[in-house]
């Protein structure tokens, strides 16, 4: 067991029968009553982030995780397919597991977020942008740069995706995972 003066910015500790990790933390001696800490805590199953205060001293749970690369193969329905790049043994996770499961294309490289007591997946870290082709779109107008304006485009892995008007069929583009955005066009 540990106790708050151990609280830093990424510990994963267990509370209220979760697993979290630590965003945020502020120690705070106020000049009247106990000290405090402060924390912004960050669900690993669903991504919420909460605000809570614990009191100085106060004893936690520290958990073990490991994150380990792994590459994405293919999918049955929700259940995702994954090599370790390391010992080539095959893992499957859920589909709410990935943030982004439909920017996934076969052999991207993730990182899997292992809880170590269990031995069960938390979470998939994918990278942050990935670079995609365009599998089909309406003809492009040459030199119409300078509106802001989209259409929508499919990529390789099949999700749609909203780009400029200058974006043809075959082109390859880089699309936020956070956000599932066009980011910029990729010269071959």
């Amino acid at each position: 067991m540990a106790s708050t003066a151990d609280f830093r910015n990424g510990l994963c500790i267990e509370y209220n029968r979760d697993l979290w990790t630590i965003v945020e933390f502020q120690h705070v001696k106020p000049g009247k009553g106990p000290a405090f800490v402060r924390t912004k805590l960050k669900n690993l199953k669903s991504g919420k982030v909460v605000s809570n205060t614990f009191t100085s001293g106060v004893k936690i749970s520290i958990q073990r995780i490991e994150n380990r690369p792994y590459q994405y193969l293919y999918n049955e329905g929700d259940i995702y397919h994954f090599m370790n790049a390391n010992d080539y043994e095959q893992t499957f996770i859920d589909k709410t597991l990935i943030p982004a499961p439909e920017l996934l294309k076969e052999g991207e490289l993730v990182t899997i977020a292992y809880h170590a007591e269990t031995d069960t997946a938390i979470s998939c870290d994918m990278p942050t942008y990935v670079i995609l082709k365009i599998t089909y779109t309406e003809p492009g107008e040459r030199g119409n740069t300078a509106t802001n304006t989209f259409k929508e485009a499919t990529v390789e892995t099949g999700a749609t995706v909203k780009v400029p008007l200058f974006i043809n069929e075959g082109d390859k583009i880089k699309v936020d995972t956070r956000s599932g955005s066009y980011s910029e066009r990729v010269k071959a």
